[in-house]
């Protein structure tokens, strides 16, 4: 279980370096707006050296439609990266002409068949926004979905997508709830964007927790310094998990049972549900330590 993706450069040898030790549970490789057009036959190789023998390392391409993402794939698939992220994407065709490609290149060089997992950033294009249901059911490869405000408010002409307190206006507040609730259609996590002011920790440790509360599983990162204040928010506390014990305990005790009390509080199947997902994220927590 992931909750936090740090975005790296993949044309700084120094920050794709420095990005191992901050303790990031996946990293994602950057080929596309972070790179200039003129960087990226080098960026390629960076990022397939780095991935080569590296866990939890994803790629990010380019653009499915443009000329760029083919060989971005033919040049990093060969070092088995954990998986792609998809910028940009129209709707899960877009998604499927990726899966197409990766069955083919890990064929071609070996590798188990749908190993590399696919994560859409699927709200950056104001035409995607009507096509999340296609996620449904799209393809086995698909490790959650994300999203992002910056590309889309570039599209609607935006002068800012925030107010000015910090908080969505509300066609982001929408992209975000659509992804969050397309995620869970798709029965898949959901990762929420990045938090761009990294210097204000107090104001990213207040937006993932309200992430959180929300229901993603993590949030995207664009510097190292947040990735500890995005793994606390993401990890659940001790009373959350001593609860959590309880209430599957008392369902266990109870075989069959529809809802049952627990301290004056009626609690089914959908707590039975989430007390097993804290559960098995606190567990996946303390095998990494």
């Amino acid at each position: 279980m992931i909750r936090s993706f740090l975005f790296v450069p993949g044309d700084s040898e120094r920050k794709l370096e420095k990005a191992t030790a901050v303790g990031a549970d996946a990293m994602i490789v950057d080929l596309e707006d972070s790179v200039t057009a003129e960087s990226r036959p080098r960026a390629r190789e960076l990022a397939r050296e780095f991935a080569t023998g590296m866990a939890g390392v994803w790629i990010r391409i380019n653009p499915v439609d443009s000329s760029d993402a083919l060989a971005d794939l033919e040049a990093v698939i060969p070092a088995a990266p954990d998986g792609i992220v998809i910028p940009k994407p129209r709707s899960a065709d877009d998604v499927m002409r990726v899966a197409v490609k990766l069955d083919e290149l890990e064929d071609r060089h070996g590798l188990d068949a749908g190993r590399t997992r696919v994560l859409p950033l699927c709200t950056e294009r104001p035409r995607a926004l009507f096509a999340l249901d296609s996620y449904v059911g799209s393809t086995p490869r698909l490790a959650g979905l994300t999203w992002g405000a910056e590309d889309l408010s570039a599209a609607l002409g935006a002068r800012t997508n925030r107010d000015e307190s910090g908080n969505w206006l509300p066609p982001y507040e929408l992209a975000r709830s659509l992804c969050l609730v397309a995620a869970a259609a798709a029965e898949v996590p959901a990762f929420d964007t990045v938090y761009t002011d990294f210097r204000d920790l107090d104001g990213l440790a207040r937006y993932a927790s309200n992430a959180a509360r929300d229901g993603f599983a993590g949030m995207l990162a664009i510097h190292p310094g947040q990735v500890e204040v995005i793994n606390h928010a993401f990890s659940p506390r001790a009373e959350d998990v001593q609860r959590a014990e309880r209430i599957v305990a008392l369902f266990e005790e109870n075989p069959g049972a529809g809802a049952l009390g627990l301290d004056g509080e009626m609690i089914d199947r959908p707590h039975l549900i989430q007390a097993k997902r804290i559960l098995a994220l606190a567990a996946d927590i303390k095998n990494r330590q």
